[in-house]
């Protein structure tokens, strides 16, 4: 039978800290990280609070840093962020701070690529099958849909 180690509260502080100074976190991943522990609850709420006392835990400046990332890195549209944030249990008053680090002209930029770098690499003749498939290509990364048939259609006719 294996033994399972334990630490010290202090330990498992240490250990957060590590955790949410590699990348920024939200509540939802530090409290599934804490259960791993096996704390009791007023271990576990210590731990949180101090984690936000100094600032290692944050939720608008997670909410903000995965906006700006998933949008620049992965090309996501508003409303594929806005229901990963939610996913994570993030605010309304966050997730709206969060897209304001969007900027509106890049936005724009960002969809015009993307419908113009599908439709040069989807091999098909029908017209309405070529746009329905940039379309779909277009909601999966989360864009509004009126905004996509306007790009569509500026682009695809």
């Amino acid at each position: 039978m294996k033994k399972e180690k334990s630490f010290t509260i202090e330990e498992i502080k240490r250990k957060l800290e590590q955790y949410c100074v590699y990348q920024d976190r939200c509540h939802k991943e530090v409290e599934t990280k804490l259960k791993e522990f096996k704390l009791i609850t007023e271990a576990r709420e210590l731990i949180l609070l101090h984690l936000l006392e100094h600032n290692f835990l944050n939720e608008e400046r997670f909410s903000k840093s995965f906006a700006r990332g998933k949008f620049r890195i992965k090309k996501w549209g508003k409303q594929r962020i806005i229901r990963e944030l939610r996913f994570r249990e993030i605010s309304a008053y966050n997730i709206k701070t969060a897209l304001s680090e969007i900027d509106e002209k890049e936005y724009i930029q960002t969809i015009n690529e993307l419908v113009i770098k599908k439709n040069e690499s989807i091999d098909e003749v029908n017209i309405f099958k070529k746009k329905k498939k940039v379309i779909d290509f277009l909601r999966y990364r989360g864009y509004e849909s009126n905004l996509i048939f306007e790009v569509v259609n500026t682009y695809i006719c």
